[in-house]
């Protein structure tokens, strides 16, 4: 009958190596690892790269269609707000002549640019003010 311990030692356990031996296997073994290290690592930066350029080129193509669309949206609500403009002109034209119709929208709308204008570069300059010298 044998015991467990009666059993021989794996390789490299049973004491015949000298330590030069293991030490030298230690090291091709290292170096092994250093180089399945560095591959996984080639592999990785591969695979990211690949990845990072599917993600730009969806990101691409999903932001060319979405400034498509906003150009599109933004041409129909233009055209809207002409109709608008030229529906007010026409109602005010029994008030005010075709003319005076003109002259009151033409006034109004040029009123509500400036007064956007002003406001927009209020905004700038609060903005600009941001970045200036905190020791005036």
């Amino acid at each position: 009958m044998t015991t467990p311990h009666d059993e021989p030692l794996p390789d490299g356990q049973d004491g015949d190596e000298t330590p030069a031996d293991a030490e030298m296997q230690a090291g091709v073994s290292l170096t092994e690892d250093i180089l399945a290290l560095i591959e996984d690592g080639k592999t990785y930066l591969e695979a990211e790269k690949a990845f990072q350029k599917s993600r730009a080129g969806f990101v691409a193509n999903k932001g060319k269609h979405g400034i498509i669309r906003g150009l599109a949206a933004f041409g129909m609500i233009h055209l809207a707000l002409i109709g608008l403009v030229v529906g007010v002109v026409m109602a005010l034209s029994p008030l005010l002549t075709i003319w005076g119709a003109t002259a009151v929208v033409t006034g109004a709308l040029l009123l509500g640019g400036v007064i956007l204008a002003r406001s927009a570069i209020n905004q700038f300059r609060a903005a600009g003010k941001s970045f200036g010298d905190d020791e005036k």
